[in-house]
């Protein structure tokens, strides 16, 4: 299941990132959205059922897939970030099966931070890519000095 938000009034962010050489960018925009995304992993594991092992212990947010999960997703965008568990058996205790009954825990953990998140992430991400402009000219008067 994919999850799109349509943004609006981020067009002076939107310019200040585009100033920004295109790594400095996206850096600084995946350390919003991991910061974002920490809240939803911390419910997630909060809410997964004690008895199925590991499955608490694989929760955690990052940009990177399983091989597995690399197969069944397509690249929706330049940054992406990912939070919920890498344990195989999470599938099966979110939806359940013909031998057990779903159990969610991530889902009710989406559901009671999806309204936060654009906030989070307008909050963090204006002050990270002023940091960010502000290292980038450093090092640009640092080369400049040389």
């Amino acid at each position: 299941m994919r999850t799109s938000f349509k943004v609006q009034g981020f067009r002076d962010l939107e310019n200040a990132l585009m100033d920004l050489p295109k790594a400095a960018a996206k850096a600084s925009v995946r350390r919003v959205l991991k910061r974002a995304a920490q809240p939803i992993a911390d419910a997630g594991r909060g809410n997964a059922p004690e008895r199925m092992g590991d499955l608490k212990a694989s929760y955690g947010v990052g940009t990177r897939l399983t091989k597995r999960q690399r197969k069944l997703s397509r690249k929706e965008s330049e940054v992406e970030v990912y939070a919920g568990p890498n344990d195989p058996g999470a599938i099966q205790t979110e939806f359940g099966n013909e031998h057990q009954e779903a159990e969610p825990h991530l889902r009710p953990a989406w559901d009671a931070h999806k309204g936060s998140l654009l906030d989070v992430i307008k909050e963090f991400l204006w002050a990270d890519v002023v940091k960010a402009i502000a290292r980038y000219q450093r090092r640009a008067a640092k080369r400049a000095k040389r």
